[in-house]
């Protein structure tokens, strides 16, 4: 049965998810697009007006299955024994996820696409980047008591010093990447936790 409404629009989203990031922007044609998600470019006009709008809605669509893979630093507290290592743990998750081959390439996507479309760029940023950060500032206001600036502070020095250096080389092409789409279990595995704890141990302290 050939699919339509919602459940081909989401169909069309998924294949241009992966059509965009194997071929990049530019080269994902509409027609391309059609024919790998086997309707026709009448059909495809008529759910996403432009390919712009269509990019835009691949962007909506990688921040909603992001955030429901990330999660929020509570909902690591059973894994974790401890709200320390439960911020640890979100932490990790962050940067395990930000190594997997399809986030980095989506991420250079947006970057070699901010000039000609920076509402594209800046919804991607705020998808991946903000939202984790938000997620985090949330949690240490609520579970340490601290105001929002203090917080914000806090979750500010956490991720970045999550992330580098290990995100800006793989951005670059100089760390491996993980292929394998990363699971929560193998946190420990694919990401170097002992610097991470390390920071939070400094950070919570202070923020208590």
């Amino acid at each position: 049965m050939a699919r339509r409404g919602e459940e081909l629009r989401e169909h069309i989203l998924f294949t241009a998810k992966d059509v965009f990031l194997e071929t990049g922007f530019e080269r994902a044609s509409m027609d391309t697009l059609a024919a790998r998600a086997a309707t026709s470019k009448r059909t495809l006009y008529a759910h996403f007006e432009s390919k712009d709008k269509l990019f835009l809605a691949v962007v909506d669509l990688v921040r909603e299955l992001y955030l429901d893979r990330l999660r929020t630093p509570a909902e690591y507290a059973d894994d974790a024994g401890d709200d320390a290592e439960a911020v640890a743990l979100y932490c990790g998750r962050f940067l395990q996820m930000l190594l997997w081959e399809p986030t980095v390439r989506m991420c250079r996507l947006g970057i070699a696409e901010a000039e000609r479309l920076p509402q594209a760029a800046a919804r991607y940023h705020e998808a991946i980047f903000d939202s984790a950060h938000r997620r985090l500032a949330d949690h240490l206001a609520s579970r340490y008591g601290l105001p929002p600036a203090d917080a914000d502070t806090v979750a500010h020095e956490l991720i970045g010093r999550t992330l580098h250096p290990r995100f800006l080389r793989a951005l670059f092409g100089t760390e491996q990447l993980l292929t394998e789409r990363p699971e929560k279990e193998t946190i420990a595995a694919d990401v170097d936790l002992a610097p991470i704890r390390a920071a939070v141990a400094a950070a919570l302290p202070a923020a208590g």
